[in-house]
């Protein structure tokens, strides 16, 4: 194997057919551009250059030599570029999955800030349920996942996020519950909507029935919140859906939230990662900002 130096060497003074330019380019001695290219023509067994009256020039053997090290010396100063953009953010991409309701409600924030400071990054958001975006991290399609949590799994490792509240709502349809306190067992003699069974949050309020011992069974099932507030505005049944998600139908008066005689746990969202691996620039970045005070990510 020939040092990589001893080529960059060479293609400096065919470049200048100076040894001296050489040396200057390479801030190393002319004598010791002189034995690099001493050592090149020793490992060959060929002559590289000859000596005229303006410096160096190639032989017939080192013309055939330069015009490959001149393009690999072009890739890797293309190369070395490309490295200096990733870690500015000027160049590269950041791979995020979750479902549609944490991006339109959570994440747009962060990544309208994000944006802002790296706009030469590209973002590409993969949805889907958590174990979809679980999946995806584990295949390399994702660099990282917003969920729902609880997550256990050894090969991730989960950062936590903000803390949601789910609740039940209804709309005008149901106006009579606006004012009662309903149990478990009387909501259920209602129509109920929810997401769908792969998502976290239908996983855990069906535990939380279960706890109670109760089955639910929902008359419809949808996947996605904006279906969820819609059926339930048009008085389809009750739906299961994030506070958080829905202020300003509950401010408006369009929803209301139907009171129950049990406490509903919260809901934490959390950033996933693949344990022991190497997140890439941009998106250990992205870890940073989300990690900031959420008013600072807060629109002009």
């Amino acid at each position: 194997m020939i040092n990589y130096e001893l080529y960059k060497v060479f293609y400096w003074a065919a470049k200048t057919g100076s040894l001296s330019k050489a040396a200057k380019s390479l801030f190393i001695t002319q004598p010791s551009v002189s034995h690099a290219i001493k050592q090149l023509e020793d490992s060959f067994g060929i002559i590289l250059f000859y000596r005229n009256s303006k410096g160096v020039a190639l032989t017939p053997e080192g013309v055939t030599l330069y015009s490959y090290i001149e393009k690999s010396q072009i890739l890797i100063s293309l190369a070395e570029e490309k490295m200096a953009a990733l870690k500015n953010l000027d160049s590269g991409e950041l791979r995020i999955g979750g479902s549609d309701s944490l991006f339109k409600h959570y994440m747009l924030p962060y990544l309208e800030s994000y944006h802002q400071k790296h706009p030469g990054i590209k973002l590409h958001l993969n949805h889907g349920t958590t174990p979809e975006i679980i999946a995806f991290l584990k295949e390399g399609k994702i660099d990282l996942g917003v969920v729902r949590m609880p997550i256990i799994d050894p090969q991730l490792e989960v950062m936590r996020g903000i803390q949601l509240q789910d609740c039940f709502v209804a709309g005008s349809y149901y106006a009579e519950l606006k004012d009662k306190v309903l149990s478990l067992e009387l909501l259920l003699q209602y129509p109920i909507i929810l997401f769908s069974r792969n998502s976290r949050v239908r996983m855990a309020i069906t535990e939380l029935f279960q706890s109670y011992g109760y089955q639910i069974k929902p008359e419809i099932e949808v996947g996605s919140v904006d279906l969820l507030i819609e059926f339930a505005r048009k008085g389809l049944g009750i739906s299961y859906i994030t506070k958080e998600f829905i202020s300003k139908e509950l401010e408006e008066g369009s929803l209301f939230e139907i009171q129950l005689d049990i406490k509903m746990p919260p809901s934490q969202v959390g950033f996933m990662i693949m344990r022991d691996m190497p997140l890439s620039h941009a998106a250990s970045k992205f870890i940073e900002l989300v990690k900031e005070p959420m008013g600072n990510h807060e629109s002009n």
